[in-house]
């Protein structure tokens, strides 16, 4: 579940109700002839998702600039791997909550809490950044780089908050029949935030330095809060349960085991994070060798294209009947992607397989919501998006610890000697990067074995049925 990549404004009602919109109310019937009109709802998802989309492509612009900062200033792929890990487990540790506090209060106040307290992070990380020598904030054994790092990491993981929001006005404002084309524009959105941070990241560390970058990406946060201030969500009254804990772990797990074959869903998804955690931890060290800087944030940014297109297709076409069927067809074609993707220098391979790889992550990311959306009722749907995002998060640090320790301290070591070379050479070729390559080489076949064993298990056709049979989720009016 995504990193990860949107109306009219007026007065809440007393006692802090949103007032009703004039926009919800039904349309007047069109001309004979005319195209129907835009559901109301749907027009403020619209809105919704356009301003996800520019946060999310905010914080990620900086998270993305202070990776390639650290490893370009430290050349650690251990840094890199540990601040990707540390960026999972704040995730895994904050998704709970934050799925139970979607459930407590209005959308739009949810996404408002997230964005000021992103802003809030990134300016402290500013002055620090200003205020910290540039040796004593790279020093990877000080406290200045964690305490950096660690700041910019809160202001990024509480941009969580608003993403699981968003998957909750899907039910909320659109039709269930268009529930994953509506999944699909998110992934098209996320797409379009995915490239554009890619691409100025690199540009904006390589020509204009760190500095500007945390200043501009501070000044860039303030934009879509002032947009959530005018926005007006309609949306039912939230019916207070004084039994509920404020992380609502229990009611979480209780709707998940309620739907026969859902558990095995999100259990499929941790393991999956697993191989998740080693691209994340390899990806940019092994790009950043592969090309300079500028290069490899506008490379990352042209294959990440593939994000649009995929999200493009499912907006259009749906995820078929079988929305799990088709996420494990998907894991095992990305997993067969992953092995070959690096198995020689070659950079039209490389860029080639990233972009297949971002073709078809909107529909695996698409499959699993519109499952969650369609079997869950709309009340505890922020806690079950937010336990199976905990459970997920937590196994990508894992692997991304692990991998990058072990990447680092034997697997490089050992294919940078003649030994290792002339042991994998007739698969991976020659090259700088081979010990990266061979990491994900392995990882790819995790992917397809894990996939096609749940293709065969008894709790996915379980899942199929249920999914199958379930009536249409409507949010209480």
């Amino acid at each position: 579940m995504s990193q990860e990549p949107m109306g009219g404004g007026g007065a809440a009602a007393p006692g802090g109700a949103e007032a009703p919109d004039p926009a919800s109310a039904p349309d007047a019937a069109s001309a004979p002839g005319a195209a129907a009109p835009r559901p109301a709802g749907e027009r403020t998802f619209l809105h919704v998702l356009v301003n996800t989309g520019v946060a999310n492509l905010v914080t990620n612009f900086l998270w993305f600039a202070v990776v390639f900062w650290v490893y370009l200033e430290t050349k650690s792929i251990l840094a890199t791997g540990v601040l990707g890990g540390t960026y999972m487990i704040l995730i895994a540790g904050c998704s709970m909550w934050f799925g139970s506090l979607v459930d407590r209060l209005r959308k739009r106040q949810v996404m408002l809490i997230s964005a000021w307290s992103s802003l809030g992070a990134f300016i402290v990380a500013c002055a620090l950044y200003l205020l910290v020598p540039g040796d004593q904030l790279l020093r990877l054994d000080g406290p200045w780089f964690w305490l950096f790092t660690l700041i910019v990491l809160a202001g990024c993981v509480v941009e969580l908050l608003r993403n699981l929001a968003l998957s909750t006005t899907v039910t909320l404002l659109v039709p269930s029949e268009r529930h994953a084309n509506a999944n699909g524009l998110v992934g098209t959105v996320q797409g379009l935030a995915f490239i554009a941070t890619s691409v100025f990241s690199g540009l904006s560390v390589g020509l204009l330095g760190m500095g500007w970058t945390i200043v501009l990406a501070t000044v860039l946060t303030a934009v879509p809060i002032a947009h959530l201030h005018v926005l007006r969500i309609a949306e039912p009254e939230i019916v207070r349960d004084p039994t509920r804990s404020h992380v609502d772990f229990r009611g979480g797990m209780a709707a998940i085991l309620a739907v026969p074959g859902l558990l095995a869903l999100v259990f499929f998804t941790t393991l999956n994070n697993l191989s998740g955690g080693v691209f994340m931890a390899l990806l940019d060290p092994y790009g950043l060798d592969q090309f300079p800087v500028e290069v490899w944030g506008l490379v990352f940014g042209i294959a990440s294209t593939g994000f649009l297109v995929g999200g493009a297709i499912v907006a259009k076409w749906g995820l078929g009947k079988n929305p799990v069927r088709t996420m494990l067809i998907l894991v095992a074609a990305l997993g067969a992607l992953g092995m070959v993707f690096t198995i020689r220098e070659w950079h039209w391979l490389f860029i080639g397989g990233i972009w297949l790889f971002m073709v078809m992550m909107p529909a695996v990311e698409a499959a699993e919501q519109t499952v969650i959306q369609r079997v869950v009722p709309y009340e505890k749907q922020g806690r079950v998006f937010g336990l199976a995002m905990t459970f997920e998060a937590a196994a990508a640090p894992v692997s991304s610890f692990l991998i990058a320790f072990i990447a680092e301290f034997w697997i490089v070591p050992f294919m940078d000697t003649e030994a290792g070379a002339r042991q994998w050479s007739w698969l991976l070729g020659e090259g700088d990067s081979r010990g990266i390559a061979l990491v994900f080489f392995w990882s790819g076949l995790a992917m397809v074995v894990l996939a096609g064993a749940a293709l065969l298990s008894r709790p996915f056709r379980v899942l199929s049925r249920s999914y199958a049979s379930a009536a249409p989720v409507s949010p209480p009016t």
